[in-house]
């Protein structure tokens, strides 16, 4: 069983120091110009790493400092917070668990004074190696993806934060042409709409997003019609983002390093491929796997990560149809960029390079989108999720 160890001294509230209450909307903080926030960092534990993370993020200069982590958790690598901010979920991306062939999934209570967890419930995640998880837009559920199951799972939150026995589980079947990679369905992501009526799970496996009908009440998918969107064979979705709007999604794809725009029909739950664009720049020959993408809190810019080339690539967005532009690619100073995040100001990026253990921080320029590196990083082993939350006190 997980354990929660966090020291006194990690949580020793710096004088003078200026914070948000927890109860204050991510939505409502670009208005409120707060001093700082916080990090949750899922992390992979094979190695140095000892669990769950958290920093303090200055947001006048974008450094991060360390308050503390929650120990004795298997490999936390994504990370997620209900609405209200009081529990904290996490995957233990494992391919067995309770010796069967299947990962986990781990509740935490979060201590508003100073955002130490406290370890709830663990369940089977019903498939191995979870890779992504979120919580409903009601903070009714959590829905997982599981890379190596090629399924996805959905779990009831209790009254008392912990999750309850699985309520759906939905399998992909098939598989794609590179036969290393795409032996079967991997199911990468799962995301849901602004109206939380529909799922959208990216297949890497598969080279499709599936879609499913999402009732949040009894914790049900249920296929839709289409049941998927197609991407090019080979292409490997990874993630997906909505655009603030909800009129545009952006799918990023993990084997042939591309972006494509997608025009969506809330009504409807249906998406249509606008435009696709390459991640990387003319003159890179190398190899290089995407990972993870985010649309600036604005609307205005899309951002993408390159493993291998190490960069992060920057788009303009039209806001009237949702087509890229092409700006820039950014070092990430570091190497394997599998997750980033934007804070939700969108005052800074920052980016967690898994193999070099460590998480620098970059400014937004608010009118073109490029980034500039503040100077900043912090050394964390193996950076996978970058969960922000409003400071606490």
């Amino acid at each position: 069983m997980p354990k929660t160890n966090l020291s006194r001294r990690s949580f020793v509230k710096i004088a003078g120091a200026t914070v948000l209450s927890a109860s204050l909307p991510l939505s409502l903080l670009a208005q409120n110009k707060p001093k700082e926030l916080m990090l949750y960092i899922g992390t992979y534990t094979s190695g140095k790493s000892e669990g769950i993370y958290l920093y303090r993020l200055d947001m006048a200069t974008g450094a991060l400092k360390p308050v503390g982590v929650t120990k004795g958790i298997s490999n936390p690598s994504f990370l997620t917070v209900d609405p209200q901010r009081k529990y904290l979920y996490a995957v233990n991306e494992v391919t067995e668990f309770g010796g069967k062939p299947t990962g986990a999934v781990s509740a935490f209570a979060i201590n508003k004074k100073n955002g130490e967890l406290t370890f709830l419930n663990q369940l089977p995640s019903q498939g191995g190696a979870p890779c992504h998880i979120i919580v409903d837009k009601a903070g009714k559920n959590v829905l997982v993806a599981n890379y190596v199951g090629g399924n996805a799972t959905v779990f009831p939150i209790q009254a008392d934060g912990k999750l309850g026995p699985s309520s759906d589980m939905v399998q992909h079947a098939g598989s794609g042409p590179n036969k290393q990679r795409q032996e079967k369905p991997h199911a990468h992501n799962v995301v849901l709409d602004a109206a939380n009526r529909f799922a959208f799970v990216t297949d890497l496996g598969l080279d499709q997003i599936k879609v499913y009908r999402f009732d949040a009440d009894e914790g049900k998918l249920t296929p839709h019609t289409p049941p998927a969107v197609p991407a090019q064979p080979g292409a490997g979705p990874r993630h997906l983002a909505f655009h603030p709007n909800g009129k545009f999604a952006y799918s990023i794809h993990e084997l042939n390093s591309t972006m494509t725009a997608l025009a969506y029909d809330a009504a409807k739950g249906t998406m249509q491929p606008l435009q696709t664009l390459s991640t990387l720049p003319k003159d890179f020959s190398g190899e290089s796997y995407c990972a993870d993408v985010h649309v600036s809190p604005n609307g205005k810019f899309l951002y993408g990560s390159n493993r291998g080339h190490n960069s992060i690539v920057v788009y303009a967005i039209d806001g009237k149809n949702g087509k890229l532009t092409y700006v820039e690619n950014v070092s990430t100073q570091g190497n394997w960029p599998r997750n980033f995040g934007i804070d939700p100001t969108g005052t800074f990026l920052l980016v967690a390079n898994e193999k070099s253990n460590d998480i620098f921080s970059f400014r937004i320029d608010a009118k073109t989108g490029k980034l500039k590196y503040t100077g900043q990083k912090a050394e964390v082993p193996a950076p996978v999720c970058l969960q922000f939350v409003p400071a606490f006190g």
